[in-house]
């Protein structure tokens, strides 16, 4: 009998290659969706301000660039840092957010045909909103089956572990069906145009029912399981997500329909904006409400600033959004007054995100690995026969 202490087999080593984007998760394409809402949102708010479409043009331009640099950061970590980024893929806490990735390219291809026309030109934001469009919904339906598998098959899951950051790549196709119906005119007439409006509304369907099975999960786990860590404590904002953008959806929806469906479709879009509109929104209006409570109690107990500050951006975005649709359908000036104010919330809290996540880069703390617990142990040693 021979008896030897053998380690365990260890993880490959670490690529020394491109060192700053090793711990660069999917996560950070939150920054590019929020920072493109705001000048998407921005652009179709009730009153006119002077400068304000010049502003919201820029803000939309910056997302573009944030996109491009996030692109390539986010290919050189997949090429020299294989071993993370399948950890991120197996790590359910992470695997949710590449749902990010395909709302990133699909809000900033909604945002060059809603704001960046006005200095790339119509033709040219036409092309790179086909594009993006085009990949954002192959990502975003791919990763709304891809995750949910390896949830189920890969990742092992406590029932109190359920998280709003679940809904991620749920409500990536409800984003392909609000963006999509922009590029609607822009396809020869018939087939072609009610193809893609039907095919917008197939998604809507996706994402919501989706959804409809999850959030009571994850409404369950909060009710039952106590509050959620204080780091977390900003993702309740997720669940903004879906339900703005499928009210902002059913507007899309109802704008193009005409000279597009039959006539009485035409109509049943019309109806579908308000009476699917509304309840939604004054879902989410309550949703919103327990969800400050929640970060104002987290705040208080010294929650401090992470990358999940970003989840007070884009969906508070899509209820802007949500509400500018129901102000056009409904022509209740309560819904103009909503959407004045929710905007005013969302460029602040997407100032706060930007400054602190610029701040973080800079000293390097965001880019940090995460640190080793005290105590831990060195390498596991197994003892064979």
């Amino acid at each position: 009998m021979v008896t030897a202490a053998q380690p365990l087999s260890a993880p490959a080593a670490p690529s020394r290659r491109a060192p700053a984007v090793r711990h660069l998760g999917p996560n950070w394409y939150a920054c590019v969706m929020g920072t493109s809402i705001v000048g998407t949102a921005g652009a179709a708010l009730p009153w006119h301000v002077p400068g304000l479409r010049a502003v919201c043009t820029a803000v939309w331009a910056l997302s573009l660039a944030a996109l491009a640099a996030l692109l390539v950061a986010r290919s050189l970590h997949w090429r020299h840092h294989r071993d993370q980024a399948r950890a991120h893929l197996l790590d359910p806490a992470a695997a949710p957010f590449y749902g990010c990735l395909s709302m990133a390219l699909l809000a900033v291809g909604g945002g060059a045909v809603t704001v960046g026309r006005d200095w790339i030109g119509t033709r040219a934001a036409v092309a790179l909103d086909t594009v993006l469009f085009t990949a954002g919904t192959v990502i975003g339906l791919a990763a709304a089956v891809a995750v949910p598998y390896l949830m189920a098959v890969r990742h092992r899951i406590e029932p109190g572990q359920a998280s709003p950051v679940w809904l991620l790549p749920l409500v990536a196709p409800m984003v392909s069906a609000a963006v999509g119906p922009l590029l609607v005119p822009h396809l020869p007439p018939g087939q072609p145009r009610q193809t893609l409006l039907l095919a917008c509304v197939a998604m809507f369907g996706v994402s919501l029912l989706a959804t409809l099975v999850t959030l009571p999960v994850i409404f369950g786990r909060l009710l039952t399981g106590g509050p959620l860590p204080l780091a977390l404590t900003p993702s309740l904002f997720l669940v903004l997500g879906p339900l703005g953008q499928s009210t902002t959806a059913v507007g899309k929806f109802a704008d193009v329909a005409p000279g597009v469906m039959p006539g009485p479709y035409t109509e049943g879009f019309g109806v579908l904006a308000v009476l699917y509109g509304v309840p939604v929104m004054g879902f989410a209006l309550m949703w919103l409400c327990l969800a400050t409570a929640h970060v104002v109690r987290a705040r208080r107990e010294g929650m401090g600033f992470s990358m999940t500050w970003w989840s007070f951006t884009f969906p508070v975005g899509t209820c802007v959004t949500g509400a500018e649709a129901l102000a056009r359908h409904t022509g209740l000036a309560v819904y103009d007054g909503l959407t004045v104010v929710l905007y005013a919330v969302l460029v602040a809290a997407w100032a706060v995100a930007a400054v602190r996540t610029v701040r973080g880069l800079l000293s390097g703390a965001l880019l940090a690995g995460p640190r080793p617990a005290p105590g831990v142990p060195g390498p596991a040693t197994a003892r064979t026969t």
